[in-house]
């Protein structure tokens, strides 16, 4: 990759996060500020970035339209988006969409719940493998011998007490999910909310997309989220139909 290119990304990359002032921007690339003030102005004249005020530099508007054209290129998005939707609608919950992405997941759609605690993830947000139950449900979906690639390569950050902190754990807690099919985040990511995810399938009965539910453990105890297993079970069917799957395995 060339410098240049390097920088204007590393440069996207952190005015995604809040507003710069061309001083941070310099501070955290390591170079001069011209430097970092020509690649502003490249960017800014493709919209890329814009300025707020005299000083700050912000994610411009053509960085929200390839966000919504590469979002748009998942197909499973658009083909689930029904069935999640009357999901959260019937529910209440924060629903999920996530696929898999260089050792991590990503968030490609989400339903806000009617509550009023609120969770940090967002469209485009990654998350990690371990304790994320989308995250399971998707590396659960792959060939044993991947599992295994996947569990010793990744890292295990402890988040909350429940945290799986090492391979031999996951990997006993992948095939979990692969014989019961689906996966549980018992407050592993986040100590306030505990999660439930299932298996998108699309025409070959390969998993595409892995979709959740996430309740605050105020709202709902453990044994009332299990009770909502059928529930998303039967949303992520209607979706992997939609997406082409059929009960034989084979698409329409």
């Amino acid at each position: 990759m060339s410098q240049s290119l390097d920088r204007a990304l590393t440069l996207l990359t952190s005015i995604a996060q809040d507003a710069r002032t061309l001083d941070d921007l310099a501070d955290e690339i390591g170079v001069h500020k011209s430097t970092v003030l020509r690649l502003l102005r490249t960017l800014e004249q493709h919209h890329f970035v814009r300025r707020e005020g005299a000083r700050h530099y912000r994610l411009g508007s053509a960085m929200f339209d390839l966000a919504n054209q590469a979002l748009d290129s998942f197909d499973v998005r658009r083909s689930a988006h029904p069935a999640l939707a009357a999901l959260n609608a019937r529910t209440g919950h924060t629903v999920h969409l996530a696929s898999y992405e260089d050792g991590e997941v990503v968030y490609i759609d989400k339903f806000e719940g009617r509550h009023s605690v609120r969770m940090y993830s967002r469209i485009g947000k990654r998350a990690p493998l371990h304790c994320t139950a989308v995250g399971k449900v998707l590396v659960a979906a792959m060939p044993v011998a991947r599992r295994e690639e996947i569990a010793r390569s990744i890292e295990y950050p402890v988040r909350t007490p429940n945290t799986i902190t090492t391979a031999a754990e996951y990997l006993a807690e992948l095939e979990r999910v692969a014989e019961r099919g689906y996966a549980v985040d018992n407050a592993e990511h986040e100590d306030f909310i505990h999660c439930i995810a299932a298996p998108v399938r699309g025409t070959g009965g390969e998993v595409l997309a892995a979709a959740s539910m996430s309740v605050p453990k105020v709202l709902l105890d453990y044994e009332g989220l299990l009770a909502l297993v059928p529930e998303l079970r039967a949303a992520t069917r209607e979706a992997s139909v939609h997406s082409g799957w059929t009960e034989n395995g084979k698409g329409h």
